[in-house]
């Protein structure tokens, strides 16, 4: 059931996100699910692999190739959904900080509300 609520966030905040930022498009609210459901799957799956084959270059960069990552997989993810495109890799990192930032608060207040129950 978390993970459902985890990811109906998520949605909301791509929905949202794509509402704000100019070059990021959703068509609709189920494709914002789609495009939660990719985003996590890529980073469950593909991101680990990535970060293990580019760890020279995020070593050398203090960690800061890891928005480029990021930025790379949402534009992946741009490539496999149809209702779904973001225009630039600078868009595409602005959209995965954001979208961090987001989630960050989602789950701030999952937490907060299960320390009440």
């Amino acid at each position: 059931m978390n993970l459902i609520i985890r990811l109906l966030l998520n949605a909301i905040a791509v929905f949202f996100l794509a509402e704000v930022l100019k070059g990021v498009h959703v068509d609709n609210y189920v494709t914002s699910i789609i495009v939660a459901i990719v985003l996590s799957i890529l980073n469950l799956l593909v991101k680990p692999i990535i970060i293990i084959l580019t760890l020279p270059i995020t070593i050398l960069t203090l960690g800061l190739f890891l928005f480029v990552i990021n930025g790379l997989i949402i534009l992946l993810a741009d490539k496999f959904i149809d209702g779904f495109a973001v225009s630039s890799i600078w868009t595409a990192i602005l959209f995965s900080i954001l979208l961090s930032i987001l989630q960050w608060l989602f789950q701030s207040f999952l937490k907060s509300d299960s320390k009440h129950k």
